[in-house]
């Protein structure tokens, strides 16, 4: 079985478990537990329930402040202004009990629209589901339970970077390369994308692979740790590829250890807003970072909750279409995170980043996804 694979049904099962524990506690539905195709999302007129006694707020559980947090954020406070309704935020801060307590919270203030990205996938799920259970719109970035899931098709992301990772080394580098690659393996949902980068790489004979980690902490200071640990034993790298976040804490160590070398391949994922900068500077090892455009699908996100609150059918599951991002189309992808409103507005360029799959709507909430959803499994 592919490894991706079997991550996911193994994260499945644990999933799985845990959710059955929670209905013996709250009686609430359950979802779908088995992984399925969903069809395309079909925009109906026909008008659900609108959901009873809930605020017209957007609120959006952060786990942390990193930048590509941050930009979903920005997306769903747009939306939220386009649509009439409320907008707050609140951080975990990378504090799984905080952060259960702050879902409980929305609950019992009856907030209308909730978007979550998990700290603790699991133990966040018994509130997540009452939170559906009351009526309250739920996306979530990345695992479930939801109303709506947002993924990226992950093994098809972490290609995406490592093909062009390959193309450097053999144009660049002779077709030889110290790696380095900065997972999130422990995480199973994005497991699939570190799956792809091994799989490419392993196909050029004169790479080595000479740190395949996760950082303690995913975060630009896990990235600086766990680089400077790397280069007490192998100080000479050509490549790093993780997330911007982490590969830039990867850089500042390279640059603090005087290692960082124009001619490196430096890589990430999310389109971080400091991943780009690194990217338009000339001598900068950072050469590309394939966009998931987070205040694009926050903007989606947004504008899903509220057609929820209106009765509307939304989509139980979303993809976010990688891009590459190199210094060439920079500009053209800038100008569409400034003004997600108007990529939404358009067909084309919303397909483009966004293809969304199933429906569903307040009276059939008790179909949310609670299975870890991908359109690649």
């Amino acid at each position: 079985m592919h490894r991706a694979t079997l991550g996911l049904w193994c994260c499945l099962l644990v999933l799985g478990s845990g959710a059955v524990e929670a209905s013996g506690q709250d009686a609430v539905p359950q979802g779908l537990t088995t992984p399925r195709i969903l069809p395309p999302h079909q925009v109906t007129e026909t008008l659900c329930t609108i959901p009873p006694d809930l605020k017209p707020e957007l609120r959006f559980v952060q786990d942390n402040n990193r930048e590509f947090m941050e930009g979903v954020g920005d997306g769903l406070e747009m939306a939220a202004l386009a649509r009439g309704l409320s907008y707050s935020n609140v951080v975990a801060s990378d504090d799984a009990r905080r952060m259960i307590t702050l879902v409980d919270e929305a609950r019992e203030q009856q907030v209308g629209g909730v978007v979550v990205a998990p700290v603790d996938p699991r133990s966040l799920t018994p509130s997540l589901q009452s939170l559906i259970a009351a009526g309250t719109y739920v996306g979530a970035v990345v695992p479930p339970p939801a109303v709506t899931i947002l993924n990226a098709p992950q093994y098809l992301t972490g290609k995406t970077i490592a093909e062009a990772a390959a193309s450097y080394i053999e144009a660049e580098l002779g077709g030889r390369a110290n790696v380095v690659l900065l997972t999130h393996d422990s995480l199973q949902f994005l497991a699939p994308r570190f799956t792809a980068m091994r799989d490419v790489l392993g196909k050029l004979p004169g790479v080595s692979i000479v740190a395949d980690i996760s950082p303690i902490v995913v975060n630009e200071e896990g990235g600086y740790a766990t680089m400077n640990t790397i280069l007490i034993a192998q100080p000479n790298i050509d490549v790093v590829l993780g997330a911007d976040t982490v590969v830039l804490g990867a850089l500042r160590a390279l640059r603090d250890a005087g290692k960082a070398r124009p001619n490196q391949f430096l890589g990430g994922i999310d389109g971080e807003p400091d991943a780009l900068t690194e990217i338009r500077a000339e001598d900068s090892p950072y050469k590309a970072t394939v966009s998931l455009a987070s205040p694009i699908f926050g903007y989606a996100l947004g504008q899903f909750a509220a057609d929820w609150l209106e009765g509307r059918s939304v989509p139980q599951a979303m993809d976010i279409l990688p891009t590459l991002l190199t210094r060439d189309n920079l500009g053209d992808y800038e100008l569409d995170l400034a003004e997600p409103g108007r990529v939404w507005d358009d067909q084309a360029q919303r397909d483009s980043y966004l293809k969304m799959y199933g429906s569903i709507c307040y009276d059939s909430r008790e179909d949310y996804l609670n299975f870890p959803w991908s359109s690649e499994s």
